[in-house]
Formats: structure tokens, sequence, C-alpha cells
């Protein structure tokens, strides 16, 4: 086979600098987490920065801290838990399902 092994390393610098891509892209995506119907949501960037939490007027009013620090808290998750599995996801997909260690 000639040339195998450079054909070999051509491809896996190719899926290199599309998961970087990919990387980058994801990171400037936002998701939203909710929690409470609503009461309580987080926005966030990919990179896991919180960059907008919304309140509702009635959780805010009602006074009950431990209630509102439970649904920051489930909103905050929820987000997370998005951007995770929207990353898995689209990393399957450049990759093919394999789980290439170092590269994400």
């Amino acid at each position: 086979m000639p040339g195998g092994m450079q054909n070999l390393m051509r491809q896996a610098n190719q899926l290199q600098i599309k998961v970087k891509k990919l990387q980058e892209e994801l990171a400037e995506r936002e998701y939203e987490g909710t929690s409470g119907g609503g009461a309580v949501s987080v926005k966030m960037k990919g990179e896991n920065q919180v960059i907008a939490l919304k309140i509702s007027d009635d959780v805010a009013k009602a006074g009950d801290l431990e209630m509102l620090q439970d649904l920051i808290v489930t909103a905050t998750n929820d987000a997370l838990k998005k951007a995770k599995d929207t990353h898995a996801a689209e990393m399957a997909k450049v990759t093919g399902g394999m789980g290439i260690p170092g590269l994400f």
C-alpha cells in the first residue's frame, strides 16, 4: 500500500481541522435552559459561559430564596445538558461516531 500511511495522516489532519472548526462554532452557539415552567431561564454560550438569567416577577416576589436557588441551578443544568448533547451529536457527525481521545 504505497502512500497508505501518508493518506491516513492527511485524513487525520483534515479531521482535526474539521473538529477544531466545529468546536469554534459550538463555542459561539447559545443554549437556553428553563425551570419552573419557564419561571427561570438561563442562556449560555457553548463554552459554558452564562450570558443571561431571567427570573419571572412571580417567582421573585414569592420571597422563597431556597426555591429560587433551586430553580436557577435546574435551569443552568438544563442549558449545560443541551450544550453537551448538541456538542456530542455534532462531533459524532464529523468523526463518524468515533471517540477520538485528544480531539474533544
